[in-house]
This record gives structure tokens, C-alpha cells and sequence, in this order.
């Protein structure tokens, strides 16, 4: 104090008449001082602003569409799903572009459908079954039309997505709480991530738990994720018990009031036997905590994989009540058409596909979009 008032008095500062002259330079000390930290909350408020995630933002389109009002038009999410499938597109739906790009099909070229269905890995059941029901669609004359043939393929594969499921209701549980399962690798702990931002898109409060415990990486990146969505991620010690991790983050969400608990589990299929018991384990911890946890068990796929995908999901189903899909890597592979394998061998709704890198590249499946944006042509 006394150092800031001779550095006042060095400067000779005019005094403020409506301050006592022997308060002249206490009075300049503190005034400067309450500018000053004024300041410093300001630069903090600016910080913490800057630190907010922009994961949720709409990126926008290359042209930049400009509505009337002046404000700019984000792509959509059935432009972001169509790019995210072009690799599919350019494989699967190419080549039955130029199977029925004759006027008529003859008999060798049904065969030939039949095996670009497998070669899409759409898996040889889901191939047989889709190749089946377009035949008896049509009559015969049909069967020789192109345009006939590929609008029957698009209606029943969209009859194979359309898997029996219940709608997600947050607010029916305090906290909601979602486990996600999967193997290491398909992408499971930024789904997390990413569907962190989404939640908290639609106004709800997110906590998450890191609960592979025995893969630090995971911690790690959980918490970057945790960071940039601004939300608590509750962790335990290194190596340490994943269920206790889990029961440790319910509590703390109830008492918290957050709305919805995402928590992480391993992925190390190797130990088969040893992981699908740890994951029974947590999840009757889960049900000490509330009878009715977890109230979404889903299962991150990666697209990439094919035909694995849907054995590594039947190995998890014999363990686990899985409630939905999550497939990521959408964007990345020519076999998109594993999302109809998926759903007619496993029965199993798809939730979510991941179709690029951003927050937002993860989108809620809706069937009849991606049956468009995987049969698009570019006649349409």
C-alpha cells in the first residue's frame, strides 16, 4: 500500500474535490484498484466465453446462403448425412446405377443385384432377404424395369430399418443415465463426447463418467471432451473398480440435478469372458443406485468394420440388454449398407451415426433420411 502511494504521489495526480485533502492518495490507490480488478473479471468473463465450446454451431454452407433477414443458412442435416455417405454412394449405389442404367434387366442381371447387396455388406441374410422381397413385389414385367426395381429395393430396405423401439424420454429419470459399450477403437469415448454437445444442444444438463478405469487414454480424452463441453466428468483412480466409478458419478448427478449421465465402460474384447462380467457387474451396481438403470444401454459400432461389426454386436447381446446403435465412421468406408445387416439380424434400433469428425457429423438416425441419402442418384 504504501509503495503504490508513493508511486501515486510521483505522478501527481490532481486532487478529486469531493475527497479530503489527506485522503487524496489513498482515495487515487483505491479507485485504481477497483478499476483494476473490474478489469480483471471483464478479461475473465471474455476468457471463459472464448473457452465455450462451438461444437453445437452449425458449420455453413460453401456458398454461404444468405436469407432475406441478413442471417446466414447452416447446411442441413440431410446435406451433412449425404456427404458423410458419399464413399458408400460411389461404391454401393454406383454400381447399381449402372446395373439399371439399361432399359430393361434381364435375369443375369437380378444375380448380378444380388451380389452387389453382398459386396455392400449388407451381410448375406439381410442380402437374401432384400433380394427375396423385391422379387415378389414385382411382377414380371416389373422385374424388367430398372426404376421399378430400384424404387422396391429403397422401400424395403427401408422396411428392414424400421426396427420396433421406444422413444428416449429424459425426463423420466433423475438423472437419466446412458451407458455406452463397445470395443476399443470404434470411436466410443468421442461419441461420448459428441453426444455430450448434442444433449446439452437441446437444453440439458450433462455430467459424464470415465468409467475405463484400466485404459488412461480414455480418461484422458474423456476429460478434453468434458473441457470443451464445460461439464463435469467424474473420474477414479487408475486401474481402480469402473463400477464404483459409475455408482460414485449417479450420485453425484442426483445431487447435482443434472438431467443426463453418460458413462463410458472398456472395450477390451480380447478378455471377452472378463469384460462382458464387468460390464453385468456395473450394471447391477447401477441398479442399487436406481432399480431402473441404466435406462439406455447402447452399443458404438464401427462402420469400417463390415461383417465384424455384427458379430462384435452379437457378442455384446448375449450380454447385455442393448437398447440402441450407435455406428460411427460412417463417412469414412464404401459399407454403409452394414446400418441394414444391423437392423435386420440384430433387431436393434440405430440412435445415432457418426458421418465426420465434428460434434455435429453425429446425427440422430432417422431411417427415411438415410434410406435418401444412401439410394440418391444424381438425377435427383
Amino acid at each position: 500500500m504504501d509503495f503504490m502511494i508513493k508511486f501515486f504521489e510521483g505522478l501527481h495526480l490532481p486532487a478529486l474535490p469531493w475527497i479530503p485533502p489527506s485522503w487524496h492518495m489513498l482515495s487515487w490507490v483505491v479507485l485504481s484498484s477497483f478499476l483494476l480488478l473490474f478489469g480483471l473479471v471483464g478479461v475473465s468473463f471474455v476468457i471463459r466465453a472464448a473457452r465455450k465450446p462451438k461444437l453445437l454451431k452449425p458449420f455453413l454452407s460453401k456458398d454461404k446462403d444468405v436469407k432475406e433477414e441478413g442471417t446466414v443458412q447452416p447446411i442441413s442435416s440431410q446435406a451433412v448425412l449425404k456427404a458423410g455417405l458419399s464413399k458408400t454412394r460411389g461404391g454401393f449405389i454406383a454400381r447399381l446405377g449402372q446395373l439399371f442404367s439399361r432399359k430393361e434387366v434381364n435375369v443375369d442381371l437380378l444375380e448380378q443385384l444380388e451380389e452387389i447387396l453382398f459386396s455392400a455388406d449388407v451381410g448375406a441374410k439381410t442380402a437374401h432377404v432384400l433380394f427375396e422381397r423385391v422379387k415378389q413385389r414385382l411382377s414380371k414385367d416389373e422385374l424388367l424395369q430398372g426404376d421399378k426395381v430400384l424404387s422396391a429395393l429403397k422401400e424395403e430396405s427401408l422396411q428392414l430399418l424400421n426396427v420396433a423401439s421406444h422413444p428416449i424420454n429424459i425426463s423420466s429419470a433423475n438423472p437419466f443415465t446412458i451407458l455406452v459399450i463397445g470395443v476399443n477403437g470404434a470411436g466410443k469415448t468421442t461419441t461420448i463426447g459428441k453426444l455430450s454437445s448434442y444433449f446439452i444442444g437441446q437444453g440439458k444438463q450433462v455430467m459424464l463418467a470415465a468409467g475405463d478405469t484400466f485404459r488412461a487414454a480414455a480418461v484422458e480424452q474423456l476429460a478434453i471432451w468434458g473441457d470443451r463441453a464445460l461439464v463435469k466428468v467424474v473420474q477414479g483412480k487408475a486401474g481402480g473398480d469402473p463400477s464404483s466409478v459409475i455408482f460414485d458419478a449417479m450420485k453425484q448427478a442426483k445431487q447435482a440435478n443434472v438431467d443426463v449421465l453418460i458413462a463410458d465402460t472398456a472395450g477390451r474384447l480380447h478378455v471377452k469372458s472378463e469384460l462382458m462380467e464387468e460390464l453385468r457387474k456395473i450394471r447391477r451396481v447401477m441398479q442399487k443406485s436406481d432399480p431402473s438403470a441404466p435406462h439406455e444401454t447402447w452399443l458404438v459400432l464401427d462402420a469400417t468394420m463390415g461383417q465384424n461389426a455384427i458379430a462384435q454386436a452379437t457378442t455384446f447381446k448375449e450380454a447385455m440388454d442393448i437398447t440402441g446403435i450407435v455406428l460411427t465412421k460412417l463417412d469414412g468406408t464404401a459399407k454403409g449398407g452394414v446400418v441394414l445387416g444391423i437392423c435386420h439380424e440384430l433387431q436393434i434400433p440405430v440412435r445415432f451415426i457418426g458421418v465426420g469428425e465434428k460434434a455435429e457429423d453425429l446425427l440422430p438416425f432417422d431411417a427415411q433420411g438415410f434410406i435418401d441419402a444412401l439410394y440418391e442418384t444424381k438425377s435427383e
